[in-house]
């Protein structure tokens, strides 16, 4: 049997980790616990009653965090008209250039966008896009003629989600240096994403578990009932 570490040992101390909290309880609970020398990423896991091997269950969409994300996002934008995208603030611009860089193996950027015109390059590197879910989609909105708005709001803390093979996903909620307030709203705002995007039709139970977690510490159970509060 394993030896639970230090720092779970002392985070259960402060609560009983196997047992939901509502949302603002969670959030002060996480508070609570042992930082570490880094700015911890806050996350909200869930995990769904959806089948993944239905394609009409498939569960994707994005939310934007009133309070941002608090990570430095690199953007690459697959365009024909670079001075508009960096005007905009992209990182990363080009289309010919930019989809033989991407061939070669090279994804040093946390989100794409495209113009519909340029994904007819972009799907020839679908195949090492995809695995690393950087692949533009227009459900996600990084495939759009408005690219202003597209980098400007990934800039300011749009953060897109998407259920992996088992049902379940991660969104970042931030970072464990915001306020106990933001993580709250900020997780709000996750949720009511969530809710919004609940397959059709879909019978039975949507959201099977939830969990507030940061880097290094462990999860936080999370009431179902959280969405009464939406």
């Amino acid at each position: 049997m394993s030896t639970p570490s230090k720092r779970y040992r002392s985070a259960t101390d402060r609560a009983d980790l196997s047992q939901p909290h509502q949302l603002d309880q969670a959030i002060a609970v996480l508070d609570q616990m042992e930082k570490v020398k880094f700015d911890e990423t806050v996350e909200l896991s869930v995990a769904l009653g959806v089948d993944p091997k239905q394609t009409s269950q498939s569960v994707r969409g994005t939310v934007n965090l009133p309070h941002g994300s608090g990570r430095k996002v690199v953007v690459a934008v697959f365009t024909e008209k670079p001075d508009e995208a960096k005007a905009a603030g992209a990182d990363v611009i080009g289309l010919e250039d930019l989809v033989t860089k991407v061939k070669d193996g090279w994804c040093d950027f946390d989100v794409a966008i495209a113009t519909p015109e340029a994904m007819k390059q972009v799907r020839s590197v679908a195949r090492v896009l995809g695995p690393r879910g950087l692949m533009p989609t227009p459900k996600a909105g990084t495939v759009t003629d408005d690219v202003n708005s597209a980098v400007q709001a990934v800039k300011a803390g749009r953060v897109e989600f998407k259920m992996d093979k088992t049902g379940a996903f991660a969104v970042i909620l931030g970072k464990r240096s915001f306020s106990p307030v933001q993580l709250v709203e900020n997780a709000l705002a996750a949720l009511t994403a969530i809710s919004e995007v609940r397959p059709e039709g879909l019978k039975g139970r949507y959201v099977r578990r939830m969990s507030i977690s940061s880097t290094m510490s462990p999860g936080i159970s999370l009431d179902k009932s959280v969405f009464s509060q939406l």
